[in-house]
């Protein structure tokens, strides 16, 4: 009993993310505004400590994402087996990805249209801004990319489509061949655990990132400096807010039937964390790992989906 309630007592991620939000807003705007200027505040404290805690969180997410992918990729491909099931759920995938890109695209330009953000506001740009020249790809070349000329070069890159052309095409195979290369597919399988395990690790240090990389963004351009960018601001979290809360969740409703409050409690740390850090390539690994554990997902599907 007294262990069960230990248990209950115990705050989760979500609600540690949270809280590491709240505070490392107010700890920055009162390091900004009460904290004198000099060597300790800007240089020991906001580009030293919170610097290097926040962003060497976000370097341990990315050092993930590329092995990550790859063996659940392989592991996903693998699982499957069968092409056509594969072929079926890639272009089911694909479908879904495109939808939901035109209606994030929709909202948008609804909210800016709306809001008008950015109206009357003048910021100068520095005197040595260059412009910045835009590279066109055709179509084909585009498709071609997707096949790697070197795996290795991909990989060390992050280069993500050709690293999931690769995977997919290693799994496949890895099925076809069966007990031949058990012991090459029990690699990958063993492997993939590792890194599921490690993302667990690191995860649990997610709200000291967080914690940090919000107080260095308020304690560097304090709370007065958001104002001319209120509307701004405003139009990205509508928009967000009505893409993740409304959008989503009336897809989920109608495709899965599934309590949408209920999805969003299991899946809030996913969402806070990509908020905080701005980076979705970092949040692949928590989302793949939070499907299969909160909400049920087979690691089958979200290994080969997420990425």
């Amino acid at each position: 009993m007294e262990k069960h309630e230990k248990e209950k007592k115990k705050l989760g991620l979500s609600t540690k993310i949270f809280i590491a939000l709240l505070t490392g807003a107010v700890c920055g705007v009162l390091i900004h505004y009460y904290m004198p200027e000099g060597y300790f505040r800007d240089t020991i404290l906001i580009n030293g400590i919170l610097y290097v805690l926040g962003n060497g969180f976000i370097r341990l997410m990315q050092m993930l994402v590329v092995p990550l992918v790859f063996c659940s990729l392989v592991c996903g491909a693998m699982a499957i087996g069968d092409t056509k099931t594969l072929g079926t759920v890639g272009v089911k995938t694909i479908l879904f990805y495109l939808c939901t890109t035109a209606l994030a695209i929709c909202v948008a330009l609804g909210i800016a249209s709306l809001i008008n953000p950015g109206v009357g506001l003048n910021i100068a740009l520095p005197e040595d801004a260059t412009e910045v020249a835009t590279t066109q790809v055709d179509f084909a070349e585009t498709l071609l990319n997707i096949i790697p000329k070197n795996i290795f070069t991909s990989l060390s890159a992050g280069d993500m489509l050709p690293i999931i052309f690769f995977a997919l095409f290693v799994g496949i195979l890895l099925a076809a061949m069966g007990n031949r290369v058990s012991t090459v597919a029990n690699f990958f399988s063993q492997f993939n655990d590792i890194m599921m395990e490690m993302t667990m690790m690191i995860m649990s240090l997610a709200p000291i990132g967080v914690f940090c990389l919000i107080s260095r963004t308020f304690a560097t351009i304090g709370f007065s400096a958001f104002v001319p960018l209120a509307k701004y601001m405003i139009a990205v979290l509508l928009a967000l807010a009505i893409q993740c809360l409304g959008v989503y969740q009336i897809l989920l409703k109608i495709f899965t039937g599934l309590n949408p409050i209920r999805f969003i409690k299991k899946f809030f740390p996913v969402m806070a964390f990509a908020f905080s850090t701005a980076t979705s390539n970092a949040t692949i690994p928590l989302s793949i790992e939070t499907l299969s554990k909160k909400v049920g997902v087979s690691k089958k599907i979200s290994s080969f989906t997420i990425p």
